[in-house]
C-alpha cells in the first residue's frame, strides 16, 4: 500500500472527524498526525474487514481518547510537565534546556532537521515546505511529525 496516497486521500476525513470530537484545530491536527503515524506502523495488520477510512477513524478515535485520559491524569498532577508542542516550546524558552533541544534538532538527519526548523522557527506552512522540496503537503506533514517524534523520544 502507498501510505503517502492513503495519507493524502484520508487526512481531511480523519481530521474533520477528530475536530468534531474535540473542537480544537491544533489538538485535532496533532491527534490526526499521531493516528496516521500509528496506522503507518500497523498497516500490515489491516485485514480489510471494514473500509480503510473506518479503520483510520477508529485508530484516530482511540488516539484521541488516550490523549484526553492522559490530559486528565496530568491535570490531577499539575506539577508534572507535559511533552506536548507547548511543552517543547516552554523548554525552548528555558535557557538550560534550549541548548539541549537545539543540539537534538541539529543531530536530526536531513530532511527532518530542515523541515522541523522551517515549520517551528520559520513558521512556513506544510504546503510551502512541500513546494520547497518539490514534494506534497502530505509528505511535509509526515516528515515534520516524524522529526517531532524523534525529538520527543530524546527529550524524555
Amino acid at each position: 500500500m502507498d501510505f503517502e496516497k492513503i495519507y493524502s486521500d484520508y487526512y481531511d476525513l480523519v481530521f474533520q472527524y477528530i475536530l468534531s470530537l474535540c473542537r480544537n484545530e491544533a489538538f485535532a491536527e496533532e491527534i490526526t498526525q499521531e493516528a496516521f503515524f500509528k496506522a503507518l506502523k500497523r498497516i500490515g495488520t489491516f485485514r480489510g474487514e471494514c473500509k480503510l477510512s473506518v479503520w483510520l477513524c477508529q485508530i484516530a478515535k482511540n488516539t484521541y481518547y488516550t490523549a484526553v485520559r492522559k490530559q486528565e491524569r496530568q491535570a490531577d498532577y499539575p506539577l508534572e510537565e507535559t511533552q506536548s508542542d507547548a511543552g517543547i516550546e516552554r523548554k525552548l524558552i528555558e535557557k538550560e534546556t534550549a541548548l539541549q533541544l537545539h543540539q537534538l534538532i541539529h543531530a536530526l538527519d536531513e530532511p527532518y532537521k530542515e523541515i522541523f526548523w522551517m515549520r517551528t522557527f520559520g513558521e512556513l506552512s506544510f504546503k510551502e515546505i512541500g513546494a520547497l522540496f518539490g514534494k506534497t503537503e502530505s509528505w511535509a506533514r509526515v516528515t515534520y511529525y516524524r522529526a517531532k517524534m524523534k525529538i520527543k523520544e530524546d527529550v524524555k
